[in-house]
C-alpha cells in the first residue's frame, strides 16, 4: 500500500491548491456563516457613554454614606438632563447614562426612601459604573479576519455598530452523482437500482460549510454523457462527484476530467472508509472525486471538501477540527490504513466517551445515522482498548 497518501498528506495537497475567493461587503444581518476578509472594527466606543450597571441611584461618593435630595431621574434612553450636584442623587435606571458629577452608582436595595431624600449607604468611586469603551473603544478589532461568524460574533458587531463587513464570497459547488443505478427517492426501483442518496447527504455538508450548492442531474455509466455534464460543472469553483473514481470498467469520472484539462493531484487515501478518493484542479476549479458509497463519500468530505470550502472562504484554520476523547469499547486497527470509525458520544467523569457503533461497512449509511462523531484510529496492528484516548471529528 506503498502508493497511498497518508490523510494528513493528502490534506497538506489540497490545501496548497486553494486560493481564496475574493471579497464583498455583506450586510451584517445576513452574515451568518460567513468568513471575514478583513478585520471588522468598532464604530463607536461601547458602551458610548458611562451607564449604569444596576437599578438605583447615581452619586457622588464622596458625598456616601448619607441622606442625599432627590432631584430627577435617568432612564435608557432618556438622560438627566443636568449635573448632580454636592448633596443630591438622581434616580437611574440600568443602562442609562450617568450623570455628569455622578460617579457611582448605589443599588436600589441598599437605598431607602424618606419623601423627597434617599438615605444611601457608603459607595466607592466608579462602582457600578460601566465605563465608556470598557467593552470596546472605536477602531479597535471586534473580530479578526478569517473568523466565521455565529451568533456571538454577529452580536457583538451590531453593538460595535458596524452596519456591513467584508466577507470572501460563498463558493459555488457542483454536484454530480454518477451510477446507471441510481434513482431518485420516491420512484419505483427496478431490479439492480438504488435511491440515490449522495446529492442529499452532500448538499447539506456543503451548506453547513458555508457553500452554495448546484445540484445536476445524476449521470448514467456513459463517456458522452459524463462529459457533457462534467463539462458544465467545472464552471463551479468547486465540483464534487460521487462515483465512478475507483478502478471498474464504468468508472469514467477521472479519465473523463484529465479529458476536460483537469491536473489530477492525488488520487487513493490510505484510510478506511474513503480509500478510492481523487482530486484534480483545473484553472481554479477545484475538483473532489468522492466514492460512491454514502459513507465513504461523507468522511471524505469532512476530511477533504470541508477544509476545501473553509479555505476558499478565507478561514484562519480550515483543517478538520480534531476533538479528543476515550474509547468506550476496543477497535481493531488496520495495518494498511487509517480507520474512521462512527461512534456514538456520551460524557463521563469529564471526558467525551466514544463508543464504536457495530455496523461499519461503507454502503451503511443508515447504521452512520447513528452516529455523532468520527473516531480517527492510527494505522496499526493489533487494537486499541477500551479507555484509550483517540482523536475524533463532530458529526
Amino acid at each position: 500500500m506503498s502508493d497511498l497518501l497518508a490523510i494528513d498528506e493528502a490534506l497538506e495537497l489540497v490545501l496548497g491548491r486553494v486560493r481564496p475567493l475574493p471579497a464583498e461587503d455583506v450586510p451584517v444581518a445576513g452574515a451568518a456563516g460567513r468568513v471575514l476578509a478583513e478585520d471588522a472594527r468598532a464604530q463607536v466606543d461601547l458602551p458610548p457613554f458611562d451607564s449604569s450597571a444596576m437599578d438605583g441611584y447615581a452619586v457622588r461618593a464622596a458625598d456616601t454614606p448619607g441622606r442625599l435630595r432627590l432631584v430627577g431621574h435617568a432612564a435608557a434612553g432618556r438622560p438627566f438632563a443636568s449635573a448632580v450636584e454636592p448633596g443630591t442623587c438622581v434616580e437611574i435606571s440600568t443602562g442609562a447614562v450617568v450623570p455628569d458629577g455622578a460617579d457611582a452608582v448605589v443599588p436600589v436595595e441598599q437605598a431607602v426612601v424618606h419623601g423627597g431624600e434617599v438615605e444611601l449607604g457608603e459607595a466607592a468611586a466608579g462602582a457600578h459604573v460601566r465605563k465608556r469603551g470598557g467593552d470596546v473603544r472605536r477602531g479597535a478589532v471586534v473580530v479578526p479576519a478569517g473568523t466565521r461568524l455565529g451568533p456571538p460574533q454577529l452580536g457583538a458587531l451590531a453593538a460595535a455598530g458596524a452596519a456591513a463587513v467584508r466577507c470572501a464570497r460563498r463558493p459555488l459547488l457542483a454536484l454530480v452523482a454518477t451510477g446507471t443505478e441510481l434513482r431518485q427517492p420516491g420512484e419505483q426501483l427496478r431490479p439492480g437500482e438504488i435511491y440515490e442518496s449522495n446529492s442529499v447527504l452532500i448538499s447539506a455538508q456543503a451548506a453547513s460549510a458555508g457553500a452554495r450548492v448546484e445540484v445536476l442531474e445524476p449521470v448514467a455509466d456513459d463517456s458522452a454523457r459524463t462529459r457533457a455534464v462534467l463539462e458544465r460543472a467545472l464552471d463551479a469553483d468547486v465540483v464534487v462527484t460521487t462515483g465512478g473514481v475507483s478502478v471498474g470498467p464504468h468508472d469514467l469520472v477521472r479519465a473523463t476530467l484529465a479529458d476536460l484539462g483537469a491536473e489530477e493531484v492525488l488520487w487513493r487515501v490510505a484510510m478506511r472508509p474513503g480509500k478510492p478518493v481523487a482530486f484534480a484542479v483545473r484553472g481554479s476549479t477545484l475538483v473532489f472525486g468522492l466514492p460512491g458509497n454514502p459513507v465513504s463519500a461523507l468522511v471524505g468530505f469532512e476530511l477533504f471538501v470541508r477544509p476545501a470550502l473553509l479555505a476558499l472562504q478565507g478561514a484562519r484554520d480550515p483543517a478538520p477540527p480534531y476533538r479528543t476523547g476515550v474509547l468506550g469499547a476496543a477497535v481493531v486497527c488496520n495495518a494498511a490504513r487509517e480507520s474512521l470509525v462512527r461512534a456514538r458520544t456520551s460524557v463521563a467523569d469529564g471526558d467525551v466517551v466514544l463508543e464504536p457503533l457495530g455496523r461499519q461497512e461503507s454502503h451503511m449509511i443508515v447504521g452512520a445515522a447513528e452516529a455523532d462523531a468520527l473516531v480517527r484510529v492510527e494505522r496499526g496492528d493489533g487494537r486499541l482498548e477500551a479507555g484509550a484516548r483517540v482523536r475524533y471529528l463532530a458529526l
